[in-house]
């Protein structure tokens, strides 16, 4: 995962292009109805069932939008929530609250449907040594919310992105024309240009497995769209050189028998692409 400075000035602008977006040069429905030195609070209601996630985003929205806004936050990010909980009160300017509503609930909604996906796998995994990971196919320009949501849910984080790990997929393989010659460019480039960088391989049967372990200084071998069988072989044969992760198309009930065949970790496209968002929304408190 990004650094922590990284990740706050992704949030931030996250919170910068949301506002620009949805407000543009003002919220007329407020400005036209809604004096400008009235005040209200508000609550943050669960209509759904699943894990919270973005409270502490939602801090910041409200923070950005107007710091004389105030938050009472009474369920935490990460903790189970039902049908009528009350997640967080708000209080100040009424202009404010409606300015910041909009981009807080779109945020959690999907935050939280990600993280309630993710406990899920992590419960399916209980009592096994495997964890679940994320991947990059994330919706373009919240990747950072995406990932916070798959830690809040339990999962941990794979790259972030292009520039922070080196990962040889089939099309590099391919491009580069074989395994051993795309790891050994990888190693000149690496050593060209001063970058430290882990190196994952993606292997598509046995024989590429064997291939890669050719060669040292490889992080972690990906095993896609394996199955259990030579899963099994592969983490065998792989042993304590390097970790091992399974990915392609593995779901609820494929998960747990890829687990027990003895990878270090799954990741899962899933967890971010697939999710329906839990239903939430803000209401004036009278």
């Amino acid at each position: 995962m990004i650094t922590k400075e990284y990740f706050e000035k992704e949030v931030a602008y996250i919170i910068e292009n949301a506002i620009r977006e949805d407000v543009g040069d003002g919220d007329h429905s407020s400005l036209a109805c809604i004096p400008e030195n009235a005040r209200g609070r508000a609550k943050l209601l669960v209509k759904d069932k699943g894990v919270i996630a973005g409270v502490n985003f939602a801090r910041r929205v409200f923070d950005y939008v107007d710091k004389k806004l105030r938050v009472e936050v009474k369920i935490e990010d990460g903790t189970p929530v039902s049908y009528g909980d009350v997640v967080l009160y708000v209080e100040g300017p009424s202009q404010s609250i409606l300015k910041a509503e909009r981009t807080l609930l779109n945020a959690m909604q999907r935050m939280s449907a990600i993280a309630t996906k993710t406990h899920s796998f992590v419960e399916l995994l209980k009592g096994t040594n495997t964890k679940i990971l994320d991947t990059r196919k994330t919706t373009p320009g919240i990747r950072v919310l995406e990932k916070w949501a798959v830690q809040i849910g339990g999962g941990k984080n794979h790259r972030f992105a292009l520039y922070d790990m080196i990962m040889l997929k089939d099309n590099h393989i391919d491009f580069a024309g074989g395994i051993t010659k795309a790891i050994n460019m990888t190693k000149n480039y690496l050593a060209e240009t001063g970058k430290d960088l882990q190196i994952m391989v993606e292997a598509r049967d046995l024989v590429e497995v064997e291939e890669i372990l050719q060669s040292d200084g490889i992080y972690r071998i990906l095993l896609d769209n394996f199955d259990y069988e030579d899963t099994r072989k592969a983490v065998e044969l792989i042993g304590d050189k390097c970790l091992t992760e399974s990915s392609g198309n593995i779901n609820e009930t494929t998960i747990r028998h890829y687990a027990e065949c003895g990878v270090d970790y799954i990741s899962c496209g899933a967890l971010t692409h697939s999710v329906h968002n839990m239903d939430l929304s803000l209401k004036a408190v009278k």
